[in-house]
């Protein structure tokens, strides 16, 4: 097992499991994202906070943050009701479990949580991060998430198209949530001609071109965004890809990190996701802990378009691949 802590609960309030995954603390405290979400069964919560937790440690460490990974998972049933009730007795319980690392572990909105559930988690609980701008937070991290994955994509477009420029390029961002409805609204406004898709058909009505989620990453386009669930990068979807340009903040994007290999050999420039989802974290941390300011915290933000060109160069002077020399990068400031 890799993880320093994982701690398994039974809410005692809501009854559901509640999971929080410490991967690694080694530099600093560990950070990541309160998640609410059905599940087959709970254990395949436990399998996703493992995983997520892992992805925070290489997200802080490449974006030069001092905070290791964590992930909790609030694993509801496949046909559990949330109640007004039940999320609040979820959010109590999880503040609890998070109070008992005293200090080692910080949380904040992730999927199926916001703002305002970390107004709840506080009541159990002073570990947490992003509540509303009234009760002295920095709210929601889409913005600086986005801002950090459209600085992603213009170096990711430098490098493949040897521009910047998004004017006349296809871009295809699959899910319209929080994150990727505003990276939709920022390669529009740089001129791109804007494809979406997601689960939820009212977003058709978003004003972009559309095409059905199970279609979307083999879309002609010059650029395809991965902005929804993780494990959409598989063997068998390679070879049916055509843009050769793939950044998105959609944690864990690939089956397996040989699917990395597997993109390289077909010509494909894949972002590593923990790089190009960065912005949140980075945003969220320095306003909140270290008090920076707010044009300072954008600039660290919009500095991972930098890192990404330097992976990027990294990896094509090696003749390896971003995932390598990311992963490379990590490893080095971990030691």
């Amino acid at each position: 097992m890799e993880h320093e802590e994982v701690k398994v609960r039974r809410g005692p309030r809501s009854g559901l499991p509640v999971v929080v995954a410490i991967h690694s603390r080694a530099l600093g405290p560990a950070a990541g994202g309160i998640r609410l979400r059905r599940y087959p069964d709970w254990r395949d919560g436990l399998a996703d906070a493992l995983r997520l937790s892992e992805a925070m440690t290489a997200k802080n460490a490449a974006a030069g943050l001092d905070f290791g990974g964590g992930k909790t998972v609030i694993a509801l049933g496949p046909d559990t009701e949330v109640t007004p009730s039940l999320r609040e007795a979820a959010l109590l319980d999880t503040g609890e479990l998070i109070e008992s690392f005293e200090g080692t572990y910080f949380g904040g909105p992730d999927v199926g949580t916001g703002p305002d559930d970390m107004v709840v988690v506080r009541r159990s609980t002073s570990r947490v991060f992003c509540l509303p701008p009234e009760h002295g937070g920095t709210s929601s991290s889409s913005i600086p998430t986005a801002l950090g994955v459209f600085a992603s994509l213009r170096a990711g477009a430098r490098h493949v198209f040897g521009s910047a420029e998004l004017t006349g390029r296809t871009v295809v961002v699959s899910g319209l949530g929080s994150v990727g409805a505003l990276v939709a609204q920022h390669v529009a406004a740089a001129g791109a001609r804007v494809v979406v898709s997601d689960v939820d058909p009212a977003k058709r009505a978003s004003g972009y071109e559309w095409v059905d989620p199970e279609k979307a990453l083999r879309t002609p386009a010059d650029i395809v965004v991965p902005a929804a669930v993780g494990g959409v990068l598989s063997a068998e979807l390679v070879p049916e890809l055509s843009a050769p340009l793939v950044v998105g903040p959609a944690n864990n994007q690939l089956t397996s990190e040989a699917v990395a290999d597997e993109l390289a050999a077909r010509g494909i420039v894949w972002v590593p996701d923990f790089i190009a989802s960065a912005g949140g974290a980075v945003y969220t941390l320095l306003r909140e802990v270290e008090g920076v300011p707010h044009e300072e915290a954008n600039a660290r933000v919009e500095a991972i378009g930098a890192t990404v060109s330097a992976v990027l160069d990294s990896a094509r002077d090696k003749g390896t691949t971003p995932l390598r020399e990311a992963r490379a990068r990590v490893a080095a400031r971990l030691a």
